[in-house]
């Protein structure tokens, strides 16, 4: 999950491949419970192929 400040979002992903400060990650449990605060949005990204983004 990382967050865009400026577009009011928060986004919801696969599980990072490499690691990144400013993202966090949630189990499928947590990501599907995540909401935004009032104002927000959040989109959410599925993963292609099951586990991760293939090329």
């Amino acid at each position: 999950m990382t967050f865009d400040y400026a577009e009011s979002t928060a986004v919801l992903g696969p599980l990072a491949v490499v690691r990144e400060p400013h993202g966090y990650d949630l189990c499928a449990r947590h990501a599907e419970r995540t909401s935004a605060p009032v104002g927000w949005q959040v989109v959410r990204h599925t993963a292609l192929g099951g586990v991760g983004f293939k090329a």
